[in-house]
């Protein structure tokens, strides 16, 4: 349904409790365009947690929840506290030597693996610690998947394939739908439940949906981590990353070889393999451990002022890294100042509207997304308000630039009922609802909406689709992800942007207004949790 003229003329649309204008206004899109632009400025330096352009950073988005007359979520405070630790990790001479059955591999820093250790120690040493290849390293029950079945890999490094069986066999898993169990954070929290010394994700640029580039730019230096009272001393000794020729020379070495085994992985019932490789790992780590925050504020509701609707954006970036063609802030205006800008313009949208909701509506932006969701996760383990209380997370996360388009993507469609508030939304706006297929990247798992479905709290995926209004434009618009080009520019095209800041600030206050809080559905893989 071409909608353009039809919509934006009527400018209005009721969805029962009230009315919202569609007709984009000037002035939302000024102040849209000015957020992403001071916070990807290079004024804030890529926005690095635990750094004085944090502490920028947070000031500012607390300065403008203020000028919004919100409230403080803390007490009266509108920061909260997130214990991190702040870890580069170096391999002696910047190598680690295989010695393998048939020969010894000399592998190198930053170029052939990439690794970083969570625990809160100055150093790792592990003494002959042999290799397991573990296939997809997945112990997955309800898919009758056990890599780890009949194996013993305490103390050892295991190698890991990305992605799940489903990418290569479409009748295995959900198919081309990733389930969390490919990603790799999954690798390396079942490493450490396996007792593993190490954990090496093997990196393949179709399965991962990025290149060798973008893993080092995200974790060559300044890995963060979320401190446990443990010390984080449950995890594995290391994790990281290798890449794919990288190891075909190490299965090599140890008499393997790499297709012939990856063939094996992909089959049920594959049996992990011992290699005869071992190393001597010496690592040492400079760490740092302090307080990161997520930024919080609350603008209360009336009637049902004790139930609350959610909206998030992650604030943080990689701060100043390696140099690429000379730049070396990585200005994140995509990803995630854009993000940020949302929140801010939606709560700015909030506290014009002369109709309050009747649940309160919680704003956080949060910290070290880039890092594992790690401030989202904190906050659902900590909580601001009752997890029981919240009704839906509202997540931004790289909304701009986007052109206009025709279709609507619903991210988790079929999960709960909130997938009737962005219909309606949606419909509203003469935009046609399409479900996100063949999530081959596990786009699901990768942002802070997850953190809030792992808890049971149902959550809204709704962004503009791939049917463009105009389709030329759209063609040169790219985010250049995890790298120091993504910086703002006044030739942006937001318009689609706008649609969906206009659209999820429909849904929000729509539940927010609600006689109930929404529901998982019945075959909602998340509904058991709550």
């Amino acid at each position: 349904m071409k909608y353009i003229n039809k919509i934006y003329l009527a400018s209005v649309f009721s969805l029962g409790v009230f009315h919202v204008a569609f007709a984009q206004q000037p002035a939302d899109e000024a102040y849209f365009r000015n957020q992403i632009k001071i916070l990807a400025s290079d004024e804030f330096g890529g926005r690095k947690p635990l750094t004085g352009d944090e502490d920028k950073t947070i000031n500012y988005i607390a300065d403008e929840f203020k000028k919004l007359g919100l409230k403080p979520a803390n007490g009266d405070s509108y920061f909260q506290d997130v214990p991190l630790i702040n870890v580069t990790t170096k391999a002696k001479n910047n190598q680690i030597t295989i010695k393998g059955a048939k020969s010894k591999v000399k592998l190198t820093s930053y170029k052939d693996f990439i690794v970083w250790s969570a625990r809160n120690s100055k150093k790792v040493d592990l003494k002959n610690a042999q290799f397991v290849f573990v296939g997809f390293g997945i112990n997955a029950p309800e898919y009758g998947w056990d890599d780890y079945k009949g194996l013993d890999v305490k103390g050892k490094i295991v190698i890991a394939l990305l992605n799940d069986p489903g990418y290569y066999n479409p009748s295995l898993f959900r198919g081309h739908n990733m389930t969390y169990y490919g990603r790799w954070i999954y690798k390396f929290e079942e490493a450490s439940r396996q007792g593993a010394a190490g954990v090496l994700v093997i990196h393949d640029t179709k399965p991962a949906s990025y290149g060798w580039n973008v893993v080092q730019a995200s974790w060559a230096e300044h890995n963060l981590e979320l401190l446990s009272d443990k010390k984080n001393l449950d995890q594995v000794s290391f994790k990281g990353w290798i890449t794919k020729d990288a190891v075909t020379k190490l299965l090599a070495a140890s008499g393997n070889s790499y297709d012939e085994l990856f063939e094996k992985a992909k089959e049920k019932g594959f049996k992990s393999v011992s290699l005869a490789a071992n190393a001597n790992i010496n690592l040492t780590n400079d760490l740092k451990v302090a307080n990161s925050h997520n930024v919080a504020a609350i603008l209360p509701g009336t009637d049902l002022k004790d139930e609350y609707v959610i909206y998030t954006a992650h604030w943080d970036h990689f701060g100043v890294g390696k140099p690429i063609n000379g730049d070396s802030i990585y200005n994140g205006a995509s990803d995630n100042a854009s993000g940020v800008a949302a929140l801010l313009t939606i709560a700015k949208k909030y506290t014009e509207q002369v109709q309050r909701p009747r649940r309160s509506i919680l704003f956080l932006s949060v910290t070290a997304e880039e890092a594992v969701l790690l401030g989202s996760q904190y906050y659902v383990e900590h909580p601001l308000v009752p997890l029981d209380k919240t009704a839906a997370d509202i997540n931004f996360d790289g909304i701009a630039p986007r052109g206009r388009s025709y279709d609507l993507i619903i991210g988790s469609k079929g999960d709960s009922e909130t997938d009737d508030y962005v219909i309606r939304a949606a419909s509203a706006q003469g935009r046609t609802v399409v479900t996100s297929k063949e999530q081959t990247s596990g786009s699901y798992f990768r942002s802070d909406h997850f953190s809030f479905a792992k808890v049971g709290i149902p959550v809204v995926l709704a962004s503009g689709g791939f049917d463009y209004v105009d389709k030329e434009a759209a063609k040169k618009t790219s985010r250049h992800y995890h790298q120091p080009d993504d910086e703002y520019h006044d030739s942006w095209d937001v318009k689609g942007s706008l649609d969906d800041v206009y659209l999820n600030y429909a849904i929000g206050f729509s539940i927010a207004d609600a006689d109930k809080l929404p529901q998982w559905n019945a075959n909602a893989s998340y509904k058991r949790i709550k």
